[in-house]
């Protein structure tokens, strides 16, 4: 009886459907909590407001000094997740990382240009003036030349992905991050007219992508010699889950602060915004899902891989839209609208391939079992 009852709460548990945290859960209303606080705070203090946004790390680096040490304290920690190591094992199943690279790096980007073009300098001409417009593309654009990092892991986890092709697709898409960013966004910004300084946007790309990435992997590895997998993931990883939190959400209101003025008076803009990146987000997730589904392959991996392309490593492209338009541009506000949209659309995503899971075979096993 006992065995029979303990078979039955098993079977119950792995029934039951997964769900995100509770920050995670919520993350849209958090950022809409976030704005509020951001625009008030704008509005009741615009002396402090206005010194805080003209704190750089130096003169004309358009780098602003809280929002840059806020993005290190949520970068560093999710470099810390990367395991370059699992990256062999790929070798014995390529076709689902090469959908991703294909939709990630060829696709993705110039889609995003695409309809950012399409909607922000003609669609809503009416509402938004040229100049504008440019600098909405441009944060568009960088939003979508960034493929998402860390919550492709709750993604991954929401679906029933196969966690170490999840991190493998993770620790390749970054490593392709370091040297097809920055040209990616420098010519679509140029095809659309936004005049990007080259040595702005590299240095960018070395501040948020290159030395995180640097001390990420350097922390990992003298953590996990010197105290093993177990207490590295189980003990020193989760300290940076609240400090992550923190760090987010303030440089949410911060964002939002230098961006009052925008937002009272433009608020129509952050709707409009949204357009191209929800039809971004279910595009190319449903072409990589479909492509995967044609190449046979497994359900495990066609799910994260198809959404690690669809969702974007926002944290990135916030600092870099700061870096090369400054805080209260239209183009950092297009990356934060970014944030605002993404979480209930990806689990939208996340629903359609749990209920699609009878399209693909089943899976047979990961890339560490054999």
């Amino acid at each position: 009886m006992s065995n029979s009852l303990s078979a039955s709460a098993q079977q119950i548990a792995q029934a039951a459907p997964k769900r995100l945290a509770f920050f995670e859960r919520y993350l849209t209303v958090w950022v809409l909590l976030c704005m509020l606080v951001g625009v008030a705070f704008g509005k009741l203090l615009p002396d402090l407001t206005a010194n805080l946004s003209k704190m750089e790390f130096g003169q004309g680096s358009q780098v602003n000094v809280p929002i840059g040490i806020l993005l290190w304290l949520m970068i560093y920690p999710m470099m810390l997740k990367v395991d370059f190591g699992s990256i062999g094992g790929i070798a014995r199943r390529p076709k689902g990382l090469l959908v991703t690279l294909f939709v990630n790096w060829l696709i993705k980007p110039f889609s995003m240009a695409l309809l950012a073009w399409i909607f922000m300098q003609h669609v809503f001409a009416a509402w938004i003036d040229p100049e504008t417009a440019k600098n909405y593309t441009a944060g568009l654009i960088i939003l979508a030349a960034a493929p998402c990092t860390a919550m492709v892991f709750v993604w991954s986890y929401l679906t029933d992905g196969d966690p170490a092709y999840t991190l493998v697709q993770v620790a390749v898409n970054d490593l392709i991050m370091l040297v097809a960013f920055a040209p990616i966004v420098m010519f679509l910004c140029g095809v659309a007219h936004v005049v990007v300084p080259a040595k702005v946007l590299i240095t960018s790309v070395v501040v948020f992508i290159v030395i995180p990435l640097t001390a990420g992997w350097l922390t990992r590895a003298a953590l996990l010699k010197s105290h093993g997998k177990q207490w590295f993931e189980q003990n020193f990883l989760p300290k940076f889950h609240p400090v992550m939190i923190g760090a987010l959400l303030l440089t949410l209101v911060l964002i939002f602060a230098f961006q009052s003025d925008n937002l009272t008076k433009r608020w129509i803009a952050v709707l409009l915004i949204a357009v191209p990146i929800i039809i971004q987000v279910y595009f190319n997730s449903g072409l990589a899902y479909l492509l995967m589904r044609a190449l046979r392959v497994e359900h495990n991996v066609a799910s994260p891989g198809a959404l690690i392309g669809a969702s974007n490593f926002f944290e990135l492209a916030v600092a870099v839209a700061i870096t090369l338009f400054g805080a209260n541009s239209g183009a950092a506000l297009a990356t934060v609208v970014g944030v605002l949209v993404e979480v209930p659309v990806m689990l939208s995503v996340c629903t359609f391939c749990n209920r699609t899971r009878h399209w693909f075979a089943e899976s047979k096993d990961g890339i560490s079992s054999t």
